[in-house]
Parts: C-alpha cells; structure tokens; sequence
C-alpha cells in the first residue's frame, strides 16, 4: 500500500488517508484554505450560543462520506469544493441582501466563483472538466432537493448529533438505484427525528435567527456607512470582524456587545418576526427489495413533520435590539 498524501482525522469518520493527488491538491488550495475561517453556523463562535464548526471540515466530511458510499473521484471532488462560494458568515448573507427565508445565495453563487478561482487549473492538470463540476445538480449522492437525503444534508446534521445516532446512521446507510437510503426503518427514523429536533432547536430556532438577524443588521449598517465592502464578505468571517471592531462606530460596537450575550431569551421581544428555513428529511428506505419513503412506513413521523412544519411557518418574534435596528 502506497503512502497517503495526507490523513484527515475526522471527528464523525475517524482516520481517513488520502491517497487521490487531485484531491490533495484541492485541500492545499487557497479557496479550500479560505473554509477554515468560515463559520458553518453563520455566526462566528464570540457571538454564538453554540460551538461552531468551520466550513472545511464539512466539506471534507462530505468528501470523506462520498467516498465510503462508493461515489466515483469526480463526485468526490464536488463534494470537496461545494462550500467554497460560501462568503463569510456563511448563511447570513441571505439575511443581508434579502429576508433570509431561502438562504440560497451561495448555491445561486457557486459556479460563477469555482470558475473565477484556481479550482479549473488544478482540475484541468488532473483531466477533470471544472464547468461540470461546478455544477451540483451532476451529482446525486451530494446534492438532492429535500426531503431527500444526500451527502451534504447527512453530514451537516451527523456534525451535530449524538455517538448513537451517529453510529446508527452509518451503519445503516447504502446506496440503491443510485441514491442514499438507509436499510433499516429505526435508524432511518432515528436520523430523521433528530433532524427535525435540529430544526426546531436549533436551525430554525429563536436563537439562530435572532442572532442571524441581528449581525446581519450590523453588516447592512456597515455597508451602508462604508465600513465595509460588500467584497470583503469573499475574504472570511475573521476578516470582516476586524474591521466592524476597528471601526469605532458606537453603534457596531454596542450592537456587538449584545450579540456576545450566549442567551438572548430575555431581551425583550420586537413586533418583527423571522422566518428560518425549513429543513426536513423523509429518507427512503430499503425494505424488502423495495424502497419507500420514511413517511409511508412510519405515520407518526409524518404527523410530526406536517406538525414541525407548521410551526416552523409562524416563525419567531425577535428581541429588540438597544443598539441597532433594520432602519438604523
């Protein structure tokens, strides 16, 4: 067995060597680099009430989970690279240049930005077509519209769930006809629910879009002020940060003051409501020869899902900001 280029240390995969040039020459490149800075929850971790974890390491566990899965090296490779047109603060841009309800400006954003990078050169040395893939719809072990399952969905969620659910899940995870399905309706049920726990907890809970909401107004006031370049969001959250800080600006300065707090559960509520998107899975599942929706074998999973999303649809009345308000 020849040596790995590299070893990822994965905190959901454990060990795993590299041995693709193509693949190790993507982790070494700049726009690969740039991920570590960026925020997977949006919110960099001064200003969040949950630990983070960086845009890098998710795109490397998608790699690495498209490789278990058997994915070919070229989906492999749009796993890697399906992050790198995030701009810093991930998400809350779509919170800054709209009402944040889709946040789809980096999926909008992606092939332009692959092919404005050095990512074509380096997959052009290794005889790979950069215009393919860039575009994520090629490959359905990474990217399908939900409910569906898909790599990128699965490992997102599996950064945040328990040892068990983890273990499960990858123990029960095949591909059929090629797509993902779990092989087992427990351990489909089980990723599903803690899921839709996530959304309601956490994704789509008060305090991410409070928080969205608000750094997302101190961005909009900065711009608005010159404070900061709508390009400086391609550098990284770091980056940005620093000049919010630098600024002096009494009301950047306050604003951020606040977003420190890591519970925000007792400002007092604005008239303004969010809206955070609604992520869901209804994995198919493999029975019998036979693949069905999670939903189809399981009612009370999908009373819940019809009952999550309704609450998911009234949204959240946010806190009233001291500092700083969309109209600032």
């Amino acid at each position: 067995m020849p040596k790995p280029f590299l070893v990822i240390n994965d905190r959901v995969y454990g060990r795993e060597p590299i041995y693709s040039p193509v693949i190790t020459a993507l982790i070494k490149s700049a726009p690969l680099k740039r991920l570590e800075k960026i925020s997977q929850f949006g919110v960099p971790d001064e200003f969040y009430h949950l630990k983070n974890i960086t845009r890098l390491e998710h795109s490397l566990g998608v790699m690495i989970l498209l490789k278990r899965l058997g994915a070919s090296e070229e989906e492999q490779i749009a796993g890697l690279i399906h992050d790198v047109s995030h701009t810093a603060f991930s998400h809350v841009i779509d919170w800054v240049i709209g009402d944040g309800g889709e946040e789809d400006h980096q999926d909008n954003a992606h092939a332009n930005f692959v092919a404005k990078s050095e990512i074509p050169k380096i997959l052009k040395k290794f005889g790979y077509d950069a215009d393919k893939i860039g575009d994520l719809r090629n490959y359905r072990l990474l990217d399908r519209e939900k409910p569906h399952l898909c790599a990128d969905r699965i490992d997102y969620a599996l950064r945040e769930f328990g040892e068990k659910t983890v273990r499960d899940t990858l123990k029960h995870l095949k591909v059929v006809e090629g797509r993902i399905v779990f092989d087992d309706v427990r351990a489909a049920n089980q990723f599903a629910s803690a899921y839709l726990k996530k959304q309601m907890e956490h994704w789509g809970g008060y305090e991410a879009a409070s928080r969205y909401r608000m750094l997302g107004n101190i961005l909009k006031f900065a711009l608005d002020n010159k404070i900061i370049k709508f390009s400086d969001f391609w550098r990284d959250d770091e980056y940005v940060i620093k000049k919010l800080k630098s600024s002096k600006n009494k009301k950047i300065l306050s604003a951020l003051k606040e977003l420190r707090n890591k519970s925000l559960k007792d400002f007092p509520k604005s008239r303004e409501i969010a809206h955070k998107k609604f992520r869901y899975v209804d994995p198919e599942v493999l029975v019998d020869r036979s693949i069905k929706r999670l939903s189809m074998l399981d009612k009370e999973f999908a009373e819940k899902v019809k009952k999550t999303k309704i609450i998911n649809g009234r949204g959240v009345y946010l806190p009233v900001s001291k500092s700083l308000t969309i109209n600032s």
